[in-house]
C-alpha cells in the first residue's frame, strides 16, 4: 500500500503543496491574520513544513531528522490561534489540495479531514 506521501507524488509534490499554500496565504485578501504572523519572508516556514509534511505524510521524517520531535501545539503556542486564524490556515491548505489533487477524490478527502484535525490541534485561544 502506498503512503499518502507516494500517492500525493513525492517530494516534488510536496514542495509543490508547500509552495502554493504559502502564496496563497501571502496573496490572498482573506487571510490577513494568518499571514501576519509569519515572518515577512516564507523561506523557513515553506522550508520547515515542507520538512514536517514529508514525515507526516509517510514520507521520509526530514523534520524529525533535523529539528527533533515537531511538538507542533507547543511550538505554536507563542501565536494567538483562534478559529479565525484555523480557518484561514485550512481555507489556503484546503484550495492548494483541491488544486493539486485531481485524480484522487480519496486521498483529498483523507488528507482534507486529517489537516482539519491538526489545525483545530493548534486552536489555544477561544474567539
Amino acid at each position: 500500500m502506498l503512503t499518502q506521501y507516494e500517492q500525493l507524488g513525492g517530494e516534488l509534490a510536496v514542495k509543490n503543496l508547500v509552495n502554493r499554500f504559502y502564496d496563497l496565504m501571502d496573496q490572498r485578501t482573506d487571510t490577513s491574520e494568518l499571514r501576519a504572523m509569519h515572518a515577512k519572508s516564507l523561506k523557513i516556514s515553506r522550508e520547515k513544513l515542507y520538512l514536517f509534511l514529508s514525515g507526516w505524510l509517510g514520507g521520509p521524517s526530514l523534520y524529525i531528522e533535523k529539528y527533533g520531535h515537531p511538538k507542533l501545539r507547543a511550538r505554536h503556542m507563542p501565536f494567538t490561534i483562534t478559529s479565525l486564524e484555523k480557518d484561514q490556515w485550512l481555507s489556503c491548505m484546503n484550495q492548494a489540495l483541491q488544486e493539486q489533487i485531481t485524480d484522487n477524490t480519496l486521498l483529498l478527502m483523507t488528507l482534507s479531514a486529517s489537516f482539519k484535525g491538526v489545525a483545530e490541534h493548534m486552536l489555544n485561544t477561544q474567539d
